[in-house]
C-alpha cells in the first residue's frame, strides 16, 4: 500500500468529488494547537473552556474575571498545586457552532479518516450525536481511533515518509435521527472490481435484510458502476454506503484496502482470492448476518483506566453533568406524557 492510497481516503479529499451522492458535511481545518490538545495525556482530562453557555453540556463561561482563578502569585507556597488553565479555542468553536446550526443543530464528527465510534461509551446518549463544541471535543479526546489518525495513519505504507499528514481536518456530518444501522454496508473493490459487499453493523441480526438481500445487492452494484467505478483514484479500496427508504444509495466513507480497515464478514484472504475474475463466471458475494448465531462482536466498550479522573473540570466531571441533564430531560418528557 502506498501513502497516496491512504491520502485519497481522507474525507477532505474525496468528499468534494462525491458530495452529490453523500450526506451533508462541513469541513474545518484544525489548528495545530487543537491537535496537540488531543494528543496531550500528561495531565487531567480537561475539556476546552467554552465561549458559549450551551444547555446540552454545561460549560464554564469564558469570562476574563474568572481567569484570575488561575493566576499564581509569585512566591506562593502552593504554586505547584495550582491547576493549569483549561485550553480554549474560541475561533474554532465559533466556526463549529456556525456549521452545526447550518446542518440542523446536530452532527457527528470525524477526522481525516476516522470517526470516534469507539468513544460512544462516554456520551450520555451512547452515540456520536453532538450539539456543541464540548460534545465533539469529549468524543475526539476519548477515542483510540482518533489517535490512530493523529499518529499511525501511514504505518502500513511501503513508502512511509511521515507518521502524520501535513494538516488535519474535522468533518461535521449532518445527524439523521431516522437512519437505520442495518442499511449501512461495506463494499470491497479489488483491481477496480466490486468483489464483496457485507452488512456494516455486524453486532445485530436484522430479519428484514433477508427479505431484501437480492434487491439491496442490485442497488449497490448499480451505484458502484454509475457513481464510484473509475472515479475514486485507487484501484483497490473499500467504501461504505447507506441505502435510504426510497432506494437511494449514499456513500458514507472510503477506506484503504487492508491495513487497519476491518473486512467485517470477510477475510482479506477470501477477498484477494486469485480465482476472482471479471466475467460471466464471477458472482458478487453479498454477506449479511443470517441468524442470531451469526452475530459478531463489536467495538470495545470498556472504560479506559486513564479516564477515571473525576475532579472538577475533568472529562468524567463533564460526562456526569451531561448525563444528569439528559436524565432530567427524559424524566420531564415522561411526566409530561403521563
Amino acid at each position: 500500500m502506498n501513502s497516496e492510497d491512504i491520502n485519497r481516503c481522507q474525507i477532505q479529499e474525496w468528499y468534494p468529488k462525491f458530495k452529490p451522492v453523500s450526506v451533508k458535511t462541513r469541513i474545518h481545518k484544525l489548528p495545530e494547537s487543537f491537535i496537540q490538545y488531543l494528543l496531550d495525556d500528561s495531565g487531567p482530562f480537561l475539556l476546552p473552556l467554552s465561549i458559549t453557555n450551551d444547555d446540552a453540556l454545561p460549560n464554564r463561561l469564558h469570562k476574563p474575571e474568572e481567569e484570575e482563578d488561575f493566576v499564581v502569585e509569585e512566591g506562593s507556597e502552593d504554586e505547584s498545586e495550582q491547576p493549569s488553565p483549561p485550553p480554549s479555542f474560541p475561533e474554532l468553536e465559533a466556526e463549529i457552532k456556525a456549521s452545526i446550526e447550518t446542518l440542523g443543530g446536530a452532527v457527528f464528527p470525524k477526522l481525516n479518516w476516522s470517526a470516534p465510534k469507539d468513544a460512544a461509551w462516554i456520551s450520555s446518549i451512547g452515540n456520536l450525536k453532538c450539539k456543541n463544541f464540548s460534545d465533539i471535543a469529549l468524543l475526539l479526546k476519548s477515542s483510540d481511533s482518533i489517535v490512530h489518525d493523529l499518529c499511525h495513519a501511514y504505518d502500513a505504507c511501503v513508502d512511509k515518509a511521515s507518521s502524520r499528514p501535513s494538516s488535519f481536518f474535522l468533518a461535521l456530518r449532518k445527524w439523521y435521527p431516522s437512519l437505520q444501522p442495518e442499511m449501512e454496508f461495506r463494499c470491497f473493490v479489488l483491481n477496480k472490481l466490486l468483489v464483496g459487499i457485507c452488512q456494516r453493523e455486524v453486532t445485530n441480526f436484522y430479519p428484514t435484510l433477508l427479505e431484501r438481500k437480492s434487491d439491496l445487492k442490485a442497488m449497490i452494484l448499480d451505484f458502484f458502476v454509475e457513481e464510484v467505478k473509475g472515479k475514486f483514484g485507487s484501484e483497490s479500496f473499500t467504501f461504505d454506503v447507506y441505502v435510504t427508504k426510497d432506494g437511494r444509495v449514499k456513500v458514507l466513507d472510503f477506506n484503504p484496502w487492508g491495513a487497519s480497515t476491518l473486512p467485517l464478514m470477510f477475510s482479506w484472504e477470501e477477498l484477494e482470492d486469485e480465482s476472482r475474475e471479471e466475467g460471466d463466471e464471477f458472482e458478487l458475494e453479498f454477506r449479511i448476518v443470517e441468524s442470531r448465531c451469526g452475530i459478531r462482536p463489536g467495538l470495545k466498550t470498556a472504560v479506559p483506566y486513564d479516564y477515571l479522573d473525576t475532579s472538577p473540570g475533568s472529562g468524567w466531571d463533564e460526562f456526569f453533568k451531561n448525563a444528569d441533564v439528559e436524565l432530567k430531560r427524559q424524566l420531564s418528557l415522561t411526566e409530561a406524557g403521563a
